[in-house]
């Protein structure tokens, strides 16, 4: 699969709420990254996470923009997350339904046709001040 294709089938799949989909373009020893957070590898800590997503959050990516190094290996992301953190997660503020609408960005890197590597980015302070923290 191409490398801009494959993206776009991340982020299709992102939005379907299809775990299981992104995880299919991930290869098994994948790496992912969040600001404020762990470094999580293999794609049984990216299911857990999604898991988690998934019970506290109920997100949508808009406004999509896809750049794909030259050689394929690596490619970046811009996007709106449209979001409502519906369920309180640990060591955030209580959810109560709140909206929020956050500019964020991913990286990539490929690696045989499949996402190696993610590395996302938020401002966790406006994202704060949104939810009324």
């Amino acid at each position: 699969m191409e490398t801009r294709d494959l993206i776009d089938a991340y982020y299709e799949a992102f939005n379907e709420g299809d775990s299981e989909a992104m995880l299919s373009l991930m290869t098994e020893d994948v790496v992912h990254d969040v600001n404020q957070g762990e470094r999580r590898k293999g794609k049984a800590a990216f299911r857990e996470f999604n898991d988690k997503m998934a019970r506290c959050y109920t997100e949508r990516l808009t406004d999509i923009v896809v750049m794909v190094a030259g050689d394929g290996k690596r490619a970046a992301a811009e996007f709106t997350v449209n979001g409502c953190y519906t369920a309180t997660d640990e060591g955030l503020p209580e959810a109560d339904n709140q909206r929020y609408r956050l500019p964020a960005g991913s990286f990539f890197t490929v690696k045989d046709g499949k996402i190696a590597r993610v590395t996302t980015y938020y401002n966790l302070t406006d994202w704060l001040k949104q939810i009324g923290d």
